[in-house]
């Protein structure tokens, strides 16, 4: 009989935020705590955090429960990528919240190698995403997943369970890049409420 390992990860979206200090709300710092009773039974092999304050504010219950560390990952921080969106005029703002009525327009937001090829997404430096892809590929190849094209071959099939304490935007980035779907889909179809946790399988 074959031996399946699954690898599991989980990314974690910080607690209800209090974005003037980049911290928690005392909601937020209540649902971190509950989280960390769940996150705690878990057995994880490494965790990975974001160096906004929100992020470690939010995995800091987590830690201090397990008497753990986290590996401070700059490329974690929330996507702060600005794009000139058509609906919205001024300033350049986030790109997810874009009304279906414009960007469902623009056929290559759909495509996985070539969403980034259009005028509005190369202005706002949207390729930032390959920064955040490249340095993930590390740590999964350090946990014996390697990337090949749209898949990852496992050099050393294991049961790591990897939690990522992040944000939205980046969660979305690195979940459709796992699906080799486009990002522009899950940013503007997924939501994850605060201190949610979205899980990955192989």
């Amino acid at each position: 009989m074959e031996d399946i390992r699954k690898m599991k990860l989980l990314f974690i979206r910080h607690g209800d935020p209090d974005y003037t200090i980049d911290s928690l709300t005392e909601k937020g710092w209540k649902e971190a705590e509950f989280l960390s009773e769940k996150i705690a039974a878990l057995d994880v092999r490494d965790f990975y955090v974001s160096p906004l304050g929100r992020a470690k504010d939010t995995a800091s219950c987590t830690l201090k429960k397990n008497g753990r560390t986290a590996t401070e990952c700059k490329w974690l921080r929330e996507f702060d990528v600005k794009i000139r969106r058509p609906d919205v005029h001024g300033e350049k703002i986030i790109p997810w919240d874009w009304l279906p009525e414009d960007w469902t327009k623009i056929e290559n937001f759909y495509s996985f190698d070539r969403w980034w090829d259009n005028d509005i997404l190369r202005e706002g430096k949207m390729k930032e995403y390959d920064w955040v892809t490249q340095n993930f590929d590390k740590v999964l190849a350090e946990h014996g997943y390697v990337r090949e094209g749209h898949y990852y071959r496992a050099e050393k099939a294991n049961e790591d369970t990897l939690v990522f304490f992040c944000h939205f935007g980046v969660s979305c980035v690195l979940i459709s890049y796992l699906l080799s779907i486009s990002p522009l889909v899950m940013l503007q179809n997924f939501c994850a409420a605060p201190s949610s946790v979205s899980t990955i399988v192989t």
